[in-house]
């Protein structure tokens, strides 16, 4: 079983890990767990249920990205502000300035973008900054809630992404459920990718077939993005676990406390 999508009216990719299986068989608690793509343009209606959901908001976007697309106010719920990325990421982050950056780019060469994002994920793992606030964010999880907590990123895709995979990996979800997992996101955002690739079709100016393919490499979750973060702990730890220990600082006992936490 994968995370479950969470139905509301303007949020594409907000999902909840309850049912995965984790370490020893044992279950993801319902409603504790929750990835998003970020909460601007929320209507009343969603706001509503996020309240009766949620008590914890932990964003992963820059300040550049949440000046030009606020959080909303959410009764009842803390924000954290927890930024992966301590400068602008054209591609990853979604800025303005950024997503014309990719634009220009992608249009001419897809695989520079498909090389960059790989270079995101590079950094997931590498960059002591971004490992330094996915420690922050296991550290948040590590506290007492009475109900669930929501990360997100801008799409939900990328660093959202990440910072999922290893929660998962904290509580025993199987390699193949994380991955799959992972792409669900492509299923979730179709509506919104199939909308930025009419955008492309049938341009004069450039090759559409690689401003197409470009956009798929930005746009959407691929696992060779996956196998690179995963490629970069193997390099620098040996295995997630020593990652998890030795990067994130998680130690086993406040491992075994998160499995404790949230699984049943």
């Amino acid at each position: 079983m994968l995370s479950r999508r969470i139905d509301f009216e303007k949020l594409l990719n907000t999902r909840d890990l309850g049912g995965m299986t984790g370490a020893d068989g044992r279950k993801i608690k319902p409603g504790k767990l929750y990835r998003s793509g970020h909460l601007y343009g929320a209507s009343a209606g969603d706001l509503e249920k996020l309240a009766g959901m949620i008590e914890l908001s932990v964003d992963f976007r820059t300040s550049r990205e949440i000046g030009e697309k606020p959080e909303p106010k959410i009764p009842g719920v803390t924000y954290v502000c927890n930024p992966i990325f301590g400068e602008q990421r054209a591609g990853v982050t979604r800025d303005e300035d950024s997503f014309l950056l990719v634009m220009k780019n992608m249009v001419h060469d897809a695989e520079i973008a498909r090389n960059y994002m790989c270079e995101s994920y590079v950094g997931f793992v590498t960059n002591q900054y971004s490992v330094s606030q996915y420690e922050r964010f296991i550290r948040l999880l590590l506290e007492d809630h009475q109900k669930g907590v929501l990360w997100h990123c801008t799409a939900g895709k990328d660093r959202a992404g990440f910072g999922t995979i290893i929660v998962q990996e904290i509580l025993g979800v199987s390699r193949d459920d994380i991955l799959n997992d992972y792409l669900m996101t492509n299923i979730c955002l179709k509506p919104e990718t199939m909308s930025l690739r009419e955008m492309f079709r049938n341009q004069e100016e450039y090759d559409s077939e690689i401003a197409i393919t470009g956009l798929s490499y930005i746009f959407e979750a691929k696992t060779d993005y996956l196998n690179t973060a995963y490629d970069m702990v193997r390099k620098h730890y040996g295995t997630f676990e020593n990652y998890i220990r030795d990067a994130l600082h998680i130690t086993p006992d406040e491992q075994e406390k998160l499995r404790a936490m949230y699984l049943i």
